[in-house]
């Protein structure tokens, strides 16, 4: 089913997310809803239909993998600053918060002079209370604390988009380690091979069996496989050290991990498109953004306005400071003043042009994050269906070229074939079951790749609050 998604469809996350100054009616929302397909374009063999599981990281049943993802959500640097930016949003949301109450302000001054025409020495001291408040007829202060606190819920958001990508980078670079160790085990069996060949093919050119072509090849053969070898175990360091360094460890390369590459072949439940929409964080987030600008928009219109201001003073001033505030000398006042702009170049009007724009953009933003979303589920859908198909018969391919690598160095030995043939059919086997490690790790891969496209957290909400 072909479908596209409109420019207005910004409108329909109002249904699910909360309320926004679009003016579209609740029809046209109904009707916007229906452009989104029934159901992802990719269809695996296996569809399963119901809601997205948030407890991922369980069916790893590892209890290593668990103890590195709770370091790094606790060690982590950049989650750490991100924890603090959500902070700093909410000290920011009470500061803004405190326009919309009263000012109290106490101010006291003491002085000492001289006066030396003639000689005479003068005290004043003097203290003022001063009550000031501005009065919100316009919704302006209002609409100034809504989009702080927007701010803040996106804020929240994009730190639980982070928590998820953290958990999803700390589960892959595990992975990717064992990868690596398992790379690197494959190379030291293709090493001791090849020294086997080499003790027979050596011991057949001394009877004058073999020729001289046969030990030089074997000779080449084992000296690229400790190449090899040094290779693969400088990517197994690199790997480790990537890892502890999500941990927020410093890289020493020295965890030792101890796990094979499990086959994850369950059907995951995918969910519907329109669910999407408020189940991911980062799409969450930047719905928040866009209504933040909406209501920078509606205090910039509001800043045109004329504003309501009431101040109350209580002050006195004497030459002790002991009689300060004597009831008999209080002196106070209460005033209330209107401003209204009349011209400032434009000034005011500019502003509310730039947040109207923003707000174009951030429709767009929005938009952009959307069908981003929209398109890594449907692609990792469709690298599952592949690297499932490429895994099948890759596996197939790794049993043939093995038995067909034993059955040439046989022929070899009976003198049916030349070494070259061995030599091919080796190298066959080899590219075969290296193919099917790293498919193995893509598969697990794209797997943790496709839970957080669908907005699957790592684990069941009450776990969540328990652990934060």
């Amino acid at each position: 089913m072909n479908w596209q998604l409109k420019p207005s469809i910004v409108a329909l996350s109002v249904l699910f997310i909360g309320a926004c100054t679009t003016q579209l009616t609740q029809q046209e929302r109904v009707q916007q809803l229906e452009t989104l397909p029934n159901n992802w374009q990719q269809k695996l063999e296996q569809q399963t239909a119901g809601t997205v599981a948030n407890d991922w990281l369980q069916q790893l049943e590892n209890p290593q993998v668990y103890a590195l993802v709770d370091q790094a959500l606790k060690h982590n640097q950049s989650i750490l600053q991100a924890s603090y930016d959500v902070a700093i949003k909410e000290q920011q949301l009470v500061a803004t918060g405190a326009a919309l109450w009263p000012s109290l302000d106490l101010s006291t001054r003491t002085s000492r002079s001289k006066d030396n025409r003639p000689v005479s020495y003068n005290n004043a001291s003097s203290a003022d209370l001063a009550l000031s408040y501005e009065v919100d007829l316009w919704g302006k202060l209002s609409a100034a604390e809504r989009q702080a606190n927007l701010e803040y819920l996106a804020e929240k958001a994009n730190f639980e988009q982070s928590r998820q990508q953290l958990v999803a980078d700390v589960v892959s670079g595990w992975f990717n380690v064992i990868t690596a160790q398992q790379l690197l085990e494959l190379y030291k069996q293709r090493e001791k091979i090849a020294e086997q060949n080499l003790s027979i093919i050596e011991s057949g050119y001394r009877q004058g069996l073999n020729e001289a072509l046969d030990v030089y090849l074997t000779r080449n053969e084992l000296n690229t496989e400790r190449s090899n070898i040094a290779e693969q175990q400088a990517t197994l360091t690199e790997s480790i050290r990537t890892l502890e360094r999500l941990t927020g460890e410093y890289p020493k390369g020295a965890l030792s991990i101890d796990a094979d590459l499990p086959l994850l072949d369950k059907p995951i439940p995918k969910g519907l498109p329109s669910e999407l929409i408020t189940r991911k964080p980062d799409l969450m987030a930047s719905w928040y953004q866009l209504l933040s600008t909406d209501a920078g928009l509606a205090y910039a219109h509001k800043q045109r306005f004329p504003s309501l201001n009431l101040t109350a003073s209580l002050g006195d001033s004497t030459d002790k400071m002991s009689d300060l505030f004597s009831p008999s000398s209080l002196a106070w006042s209460l005033v209330g003043s209107i401003a209204m702009p009349i011209f400032d170049g434009g000034r005011l009007a500019a502003n509310e042009e730039q947040a109207r724009l923003t707000v174009k953009r951030q429709e767009q933003i929005y938009l952009e994050t959307l069908y981003d979303a929209f398109g890594d589920v449907e692609n990792a859908i469709t690298q599952e269906v592949s690297l499932q198909q490429r895994y099948e018969k890759t596996l197939e391919a790794q049993t043939n070229a093995i038995a067909a690598e034993q059955l040439s160095f046989e022929q070899y030995q009976s003198g049916l074939v030349d070494y070259t043939t061995v030599l091919d059919a080796q190298d066959r086997s080899f590219t075969a079951q290296n193919s099917v490690i790293n498919i193995k790790n893509q598969l697990i891969l794209n797997r943790i790749k496709l839970h957080i496209a669908l907005g699957g957290d790592f684990s069941e909400p009450n776990q969540e609050s328990e652990e934060q």
